[in-house]
């Protein structure tokens, strides 16, 4: 097992998530310097650990091990929409929608 490239992909979704590593330590119900030890790749985790780092940063516990994903999709919106059940994707479709509505708002805007 390569821990350090382990680390490496748990903190790239921890920050691109927006995760705090006190806020992620606090939902996987770790130390935060276990969640540094993990990322660093200075310790390993259990299988019951891995799932929860998984279900948190919605990545597939194979892509986490060994950075390989199921299917072609690479874009990290791409693999949280994959992710989704269909009820989120739902929500998240409604969101994005009423995003993009208000960025076009502003283009239109005069300034």
């Amino acid at each position: 097992m390569e821990w350090a490239e382990i680390g490496g992909r748990i903190r790239r979704q921890r920050e691109y998530l927006g995760y705090t590593r006190e806020q992620f330590a606090e939902l996987l119900e770790v130390t935060p310097k276990f969640c540094s030890d993990i990322e660093l790749g200075i310790k390993g985790m259990s299988v019951p650990t891995l799932c929860k780092i998984a279900h948190i940063l919605r990545l597939s516990t194979d892509f986490i091990l060994f950075g390989t994903l199921e299917d072609d999709c690479s874009e990290p919106l791409e693999l949280l929409l994959k992710s989704c059940s269909t009820a989120e994707r739902g929500y998240a479709e409604q969101l994005l929608k009423t995003f993009l509505l208000a960025m076009n708002s502003k283009k239109d805007s005069p300034k």
